[in-house]
């Protein structure tokens, strides 16, 4: 069994939060995410703001959720996204 380096492991977070951001419509979905602060947006609201809805946009909130750039938390019948802040 292959065991990482600290900064293998960085190296592959980092890769894989560049792949994330590979999309324009996913650099939209976040840009509109850290405009709207820490208290973020339901995805209806992040959808009409960016134009990506439906199933596309469910996907692409997976892909950045995975690379550790988006949170998604419910509350009441909303699931609310949120950019993740950065030290």
């Amino acid at each position: 069994m292959k065991i990482d380096s600290p900064e293998e492991t960085n190296l592959t977070i980092a890769a894989a939060r560049f792949a994330a951001l590979g999309s324009e419509q996913r650099l939209a979905v976040l840009r509109s995410l850290v405009r709207a602060g820490p208290d973020g947006l339901t995805i209806g609201a992040l959808g009409e703001r960016t134009g990506v809805t439906g199933s596309t946009l469910t996907h692409h909130l997976k892909i950045l959720t995975s690379a550790g750039l988006v949170t998604q938390a419910r509350q009441g019948r909303s699931i609310i996204c949120a950019a993740v802040a950065y030290d």
